[in-house]
């Protein structure tokens, strides 16, 4: 990291945005690749967060293909600005996609994303390959002393940030982040650090 030039300041970081509600976030529905909308909650909440965010010069903006995200991305004022990409999609959930963690263990006793995956969908091992993609595509922008913000989802925000600070795939299970919630990451000295989690 390059020296920053006011001490009192946060260097450069990474800001995590997790989409606003919709309706299955809402009912615990996982949701991965069907394209749900926001709810109403939802857009105000993410209309909420321009004045929170309009201070933040962003060098650069990436958002999950996923309309909830580049909704949520848009109403908080990065409309224009925003690159898609498909390494910031939610976890694929395969055959467990629009049912509850609680109808899943109805069939699957004891199930747990993080260590076990979903059937026809992906493993935490998995996306950690896509999230250290994105990671390696922000770190020119945060070597330059510019900030980085990427909008996303839950489960896929929460295994970015336990690659950033060293934590094993599953490490992500120990992170919750919830709709419209802002996390910063960043670095104290030469460590990778949590400057903020979980800000709604």
């Amino acid at each position: 990291m390059p020296h920053h030039p006011y001490p009192d300041l946060k260097p450069p970081q990474l800001v995590l945005l997790r989409h606003g509600e919709t309706e299955w976030s809402r009912t615990g529905k996982h949701t991965s690749v069907t394209d749900v909308p926001l709810t109403e909650e939802g857009e105000a909440r993410a209309r909420a967060l321009a004045p929170v965010l309009a201070h933040r010069d962003f060098r650069l903006v990436l958002s999950s293909p996923r309309r909830r995200a580049v909704r949520t991305a848009e109403l908080a004022g990065f409309g224009g600005r925003i690159e898609t990409t498909e390494d910031l999609a939610e976890f694929d959930y395969g055959d467990y996609e629009g049912r509850t963690s609680a109808e899943i263990h109805e069939d699957r006793p004891g199930w747990d994303l993080w260590r076990d995956g979903a059937p026809g969908g992906e493993t935490a091992a998995e996306v950690r390959v896509r999230v250290e993609r994105v990671i390696a595509r922000a770190q020119p922008t945060l070597d330059a002393g510019q900030d980085v913000l990427l909008v996303a989802h839950g489960h896929v925000l929460r295994a970015l940030a336990a690659a950033w600070i060293d934590l094993p795939p599953e490490g992500g299970a120990k992170l919750v982040l919830s709709t419209a919630g802002i996390a910063e990451l960043g670095h104290e000295h030469d460590n990778r650090v949590i400057d903020l989690w979980n800000a709604v």
